[in-house]
């Protein structure tokens, strides 16, 4: 099985992520300079390249807004959710009802972006992982970590059992995101942009929280509100790491001061 990528940014981005499992790019024969420099990105990287008309294009992709340019990838991995990594810097998105691909695709962006570990939804009420979504994530998909799950409550308390403290966005939070400690293992739950994560999936979070929102607009779609809270999330444990690092370093000069306190016993 195979999908199709167009568009510029998601070609060159699926070009690096693949390289020559790339069956093949389609590249518009009158595009100018910067299609040339994409035919020959791809060339580079060992992907046949094929020169087309215009109109090839525009058929191929059933007029969607290609920019000159078609790439033939196989199709998205995914991994399951046992097989998503655990430890201290785990930062899982989870997409709860987010219908929109253009949502759903700007929202893997932001993932991407400010260092998700992986992201989850339900293969039930969600965008499909289409063309649209693909373009809408300027070809970030390539690069991230993808798991679709059967029930995202469930899912949630699996993590829950792993170690994992998910926390739900809601206009309805009973404290600021920031407020908390997101220094561990996180998964940050958001849901679709008019209702919110549902009751089971909220049932599901350790933690319920609101963004700061100061005027007069009450919501955000969901890949704005995955970002600003992906950068709090980063913004708490990059100020956790000197108090980290000071903690070892007096950690490590009690243990030199104890060690130059002991008596030394020569041999006799």
């Amino acid at each position: 099985m195979t999908r199709q990528i167009f568009g510029m940014q998601p070609v060159r981005e699926a070009i690096r992520a693949h390289g020559n499992e790339l069956r093949c790019v389609f590249v518009q024969n009158d595009g100018g300079p910067k299609l040339d420099a994409v035919a020959r990105f791809a060339a580079d990287h060992g992907i046949a390249v094929e020169r087309v008309p215009r109109g090839e294009l525009d058929r191929r992709t059933k007029n969607g807004f290609h920019q000159g340019v078609l790439a033939i990838a196989p199709e998205v991995a995914l991994v399951a959710l046992d097989d998503l990594k655990v430890d201290p810097n785990t930062l899982i998105l989870a997409l709860d009802g987010v219908m929109d691909p253009h949502n759903f695709g700007a929202a893997i962006r932001s993932a991407v972006a400010l260092g998700a570990t992986g992201i989850v939804w339900p293969e039930h009420a969600s965008a499909p992982l289409s063309p649209a979504t693909f373009r809408a994530s300027a070809g970030a998909v390539e690069h991230a970590t993808l798991c679709r799950v059967p029930a995202l409550p469930q899912a949630l308390h699996e993590l829950k059992d792993r170690g994992v403290t998910p926390i739900a966005l809601d206009v309805r939070g009973t404290s600021e995101l920031s407020d908390l400690s997101l220094t561990g293992p996180l998964a940050i739950v958001i849901g679709a942009e008019d209702r919110g994560p549902r009751k089971p999936v909220l049932a599901a979070c350790t933690h319920v929280a609101r963004l700061p929102l100061k005027g007069p607009v009450t919501a955000l779609n969901a890949s704005v509100a995955a970002a600003i809270a992906l950068y709090e999330v980063g913004q708490q444990r990059r100020a956790a790491r000197p108090s980290e690092a000071t903690a070892t370093m007096e950690n490590a000069r009690s243990a030199v001061s104890e060690t130059a306190s002991d008596p030394i016993l020569d041999d006799e």
